[in-house]
């Protein structure tokens, strides 16, 4: 499946991407690049959608299942390049590794995906049942699963492979992830006589104290569903010789499977409602974060933030379809879940989309100085998407 010169096309196509820089809203460059590999391997066709999420398409003989590779293509920013003991953005080789931002989270994966997909493709002179996807989606690093929903909605697939670093073991759930916001609202007045204002500071910290108390749900494999406050900001900021009349405290809380927006939010809706009648001059509201982000095509991503947490069996047939390719690729995957958010809380949270996690790379290496994938990786990566392939669309 990976002859040299495939191998060789491999690191070519990853050192093309690398050398592109793809901060969240400002994809547009990677974006062309991977427009001229998915000509370059043979794609059939690509698309760029309203957010600017790029999906190119090969199509087998036959009609049949459709299944998407998923990478997205934007990466934390670098702040300091001199930090950096190689360069960020040229895809430098060395001792047998690729360096530069978005190696593996997740330029090399898309790669991988792009590559595997086509090599499928003319192996087998596209005599299988179905079409093949691979999207690289944008503005995930800060809205994961959003932009994803432009991508599902076009192309309505039956199985989605996330390509997020997994150590090559086949992840088949992860935790979702909501961000609360909790304000309060209390009167202004002249520090030097503080008794004529409300501090909303003050009445924001008997309640993050409550709330602290509060017990999260817990899952048998997906652990517990955490509830940890995260910011503070009061109003006006600074607030010289000010009561603040505003605060918003913001708090991160891990989703188990099944959770909803109107059960999570229900136990602190409570709560306030609860404060707020031991208390006539505390005013509260909770609600989820909105997110608003400006895509490089001019338009705006916006939504909740609120990303839902999904788990499969391991006796699934897309599961177990997975797991077989991957053994045939040489490798013996681990079937767990992923520690973090990806775009699955989109595909198999909200849609309904059989999903799995499989991708080369570790993810303590994203977002780090001298990010880098490993060559080895990055083909075994490559060859189990390949294999995937190979087990669901079998003669």
């Amino acid at each position: 499946m990976l002859n040299e010169a495939r191998k060789q096309e491999l690191i070519g196509i990853c050192q093309d991407l690398i050398k592109n820089p793809s901060y969240s809203g400002q994809e547009e460059d990677v974006v062309k690049a991977i427009e001229k590999n998915f000509e370059k391997l043979g794609f059939d066709s690509w698309f760029r959608d309203e957010y600017g999420n790029i999906i190119g398409c090969i199509k087998g003989n036959k009609p049949g299942k459709k299944i998407l590779f998923d990478g997205h293509i934007d990466t934390v920013p670098v702040p300091d390049e001199s930090k950096w003991s190689v360069p960020p953005f040229e895809g430098l080789i060395k001792d047998g590794k690729i360096y530069g931002r978005g190696t593996s989270d997740m330029k090399g994966q898309v790669s991988a995906m792009m590559a595997a997909v086509s090599y499928f493709a003319k192996d087998t002179n596209k005599d299988f049942e179905g079409e093949l996807y691979v999207a690289g989606v944008v503005h995930e690093e800060i809205f994961e699963g959003v932009a994803a929903r432009k991508i599902s909605e076009a192309v309505k697939p039956d199985y989605v492979v996330i390509g997020e670093s997994s150590e090559l073991n086949l992840k088949i759930g992860q935790r979702g992830r909501g961000e609360i916001v909790v304000e309060t609202f209390g009167k202004p007045a002249h520090s030097a006589n503080p008794h004529k204002g409300i501090n909303a500071v003050y009445k924001m910290s008997k309640i993050i104290d409550r709330i602290q108390k509060l017990v999260p749900p817990t899952h048998p494999v997906l652990g517990e569903g955490i509830l940890v406050l995260t910011d503070i900001k009061s109003s006006p900021y600074p607030g010289a010789s000010v009561v603040p009349d505003y605060c918003k405290a913001t708090f991160d809380r891990r989703l188990l499977v099944g959770e909803t927006k109107e059960s999570v939010i229900a136990p602190i809706q409570d709560l306030l409602d609860e404060m707020m009648k031991e208390d006539p001059e505390l005013q509260a509201k909770v609600s989820y974060a909105i997110g608003k982000e400006m895509c490089y095509t001019g338009n705006v991503i916006e939504g909740e933030r609120f990303f839902p947490g999904w788990l499969y069996d391991e006796n699934d047939e897309f599961v177990q379809a997975a797991y077989k390719g991957l053994k045939n690729a040489g490798i013996d995957p681990e079937i767990t879940q992923y520690s973090f958010c990806t775009n699955g809380s989109h595909y198999a949270g909200e849609a309904g989309i059989k999903t799995i996690g499989f991708g080369p790379s570790r993810e303590n290496l994203a977002h780090t100085i001298d990010e880098y994938i490993e060559i080895d990786q990055l083909a075994i990566g490559a060859k189990g998407y390949y294999e995937i392939l190979k087990s669901v669309y079998k003669k």
